[in-house]
């Protein structure tokens, strides 16, 4: 039997809350009960959340949790939220985050996404806060060297490889794993980002704060890091905007960023059809007349 895996994800009003809807019915359709769901809410604004909403993700065996967001970024850093919601207990051997604007595509495996001793993830698709020299100054406010091993960014162009950087896009990671002073992943990876937010000389620390502190954190953690085939989170828009996907090529999972970028490849009406199959709607506001008794028959 495969590990245990939870995939999480953010579920807040306004923007993410229906694109959750779609991210969870796609992991229903695509993993089956072999993953357990779990969208995490800032409590500041969990009581938004629209009530059609939880009742589709419910209806996904996906339980909508809270977590606390008050003074824990100063000032409030929103894409701080995948670390603090990273934090959060959960039961099973790993975790993978998934971005609200991913949609899993073909039937996949756990064991594809997770590996013991690892953090598994892609590339980042570019880099444009900083240069080679940002590096230097990141590894050194964090007291750690520069790592030995390069790798080329998802779009980058030409050959030359780079100082390791990746997307915290979708990312899985071993819950057990402790490092030698004890700290989880989650736990390293927030004391290196707020380490690094602290030093104003960083350009680009926000809102790269995450990524940027995502391989440092990796190495503090004594993990490694696992890279993922690009079909197991291809990035559509940047430069790839209004090209179709590649033809031959066996994707599992997007990340579409923009509702209107996921219609012009061609996958809204997938999308919708995995929401229709798993949760019995078509559209979100359709729930609450699901859910409504069946009105008696005339005599």
């Amino acid at each position: 039997m495969s590990p245990r895996l939870t995939v999480f994800f953010i579920v807040e009003p306004p923007k993410y809350e229906q694109m959750a809807c779609y991210l969870a019915a796609s992991l229903r359709q695509q993993f089956g009960k072999t993953v357990d769901l779990v969208g995490y809410c800032p409590d500041s604004s969990i009581g938004n959340v629209s009530k059609d909403v939880i009742a589709v993700l419910a209806n996904l065996d996906c339980e909508v949790r809270p977590f606390k967001v008050e003074g824990r970024f100063d000032p409030a850093y929103p894409h701080g939220n995948k670390i603090l919601a990273a934090l959060e207990p959960r039961e099973t051997e790993f975790s993978a985050f998934f971005d609200s604007d991913v949609l899993c595509l073909r039937p996949n495996k756990v064991e594809n996404i997770i590996k013991e001793g690892h953090v598994s993830l892609t590339p980042a698709a570019s880099m444009v806060w900083g240069t080679g020299k940002t590096w230097n100054l990141i590894y050194d406010t964090c007291g750690m060297p520069l790592p030995d091993e390069r790798i080329k960014l998802m779009r980058q162009k030409g050959d030359r490889e780079r100082i390791p950087y990746f997307s915290s896009g979708l990312f899985s990671f071993p819950e057990k794993h402790r490092n030698a002073d004890g700290n989880t992943f989650p736990e390293v990876w927030m004391e290196i980002a707020q380490t690094i937010d602290r030093n104003e000389e960083i350009p680009g620390r926000r809102p790269y704060l995450d990524q940027i502190s995502l391989p440092l954190a990796i190495q503090k953690a004594g993990l490694q890091w696992n890279i993922l085939p690009e079909e197991q989170h291809y990035i559509l828009g940047g430069s790839l905007r209004g090209e179709p996907l590649p033809e031959g090529c066996e994707i599992y999972t997007v990340h579409y960023r923009k509702w209107e970028i996921l219609r012009e490849v061609g996958l809204a009406r997938q999308a919708k059809k995995m929401l229709e199959k798993r949760a019995g709607v078509r559209r979100i506001d359709q729930i609450s007349t699901l859910a409504e008794p069946a009105a008696p028959e005339g005599d």
